[in-house]
């Protein structure tokens, strides 16, 4: 496999990035207990972006994991999973706002603390978003990789588990898609301290369709001949 670049964001960090068709982009939990927020919008046309409530019924899931794919509200598909060491990621929880923050870490802004300030998620999304135009209406449901989020006997979602370390997911991307991360504090974490895992970014710049297994089910193939429609003009 071709590394094309490798980088770290820190927690309580947030970035955005560009991904081509047919590229991957691997996210590590190289501490372990990092949370890895994320959003997908087709930069070509920003009112496309990551449904969850689909992602999850028409591959009749809760979770998500290897060989799932993550669609746009168009029906197509931004990326597949393409390998995944984790085996749960969340994505009905949202993101934590600041009075959440304030409330269970106490308040450590940027004149005070510098990088080491409690930012909180939904923020964070928001200043990556406002870089394109985009505000708190474009902000949908974002998917938490390297989180378990299960349902109690009273119906109550509990955060059950975080990554370890050295805990990965790959996602091979089947658009041009515009990723926007973070790495706040899960809204459901209980944790006494602010986090400091930080989130390994590795891009590989080899082009390959999406594998096998994010095509075992036939709701995955329509989502693709959806994506063929759409690059049909370009000869794909």
């Amino acid at each position: 496999m071709e590394t094309f670049y490798e980088t770290r964001l820190p927690a309580g960090s947030h970035w955005s990035l560009l991904m081509r068709r047919g590229t991957a982009l691997t996210l590590t939990d190289i501490a372990g207990g990092v949370n890895a927020a994320a959003l997908f919008y087709n930069p070509d046309n920003l009112l496309e972006r990551y449904n969850a409530p689909d992602t999850l019924k028409c591959q009749h899931t809760f979770r998500l994991t290897e060989g799932h794919c993550l669609y746009s509200d168009m029906g197509r598909i931004f990326c597949g999973i393409e390998d995944d060491t984790f085996g749960w990621h969340e994505t009905v929880c949202g993101s934590s706002n600041a009075s959440q923050v304030e409330a269970q870490f106490g308040a450590l802004r940027y004149q005070q603390a510098r990088n080491e300030r409690h930012q909180n998620g939904v923020d964070s999304f928001l200043t990556e978003l406002a870089k394109y135009g985009l505000g708190k209406r474009d902000m949908a449901a974002n998917v938490n990789f390297f989180a378990r989020v299960e349902t109690g006997d009273d119906g109550a979602l509990a955060l059950t588990a975080q990554g370890l370390p050295g805990t990965r997911v790959r996602l091979r991307f089947a658009m041009d898609t515009l990723v926007v991360l973070h790495t706040c504090p899960h809204p459901l974490s209980d944790a006494a301290a602010y986090p400091t895992a930080p989130l390994g970014l590795t891009f590989d710049a080899t082009r390959q369709p999406l594998p096998a297994r994010c095509l075992a089910r036939a709701e995955n193939h329509r989502g693709l001949r959806n994506n063929q429609l759409y690059y049909l003009s370009e000869g794909v």
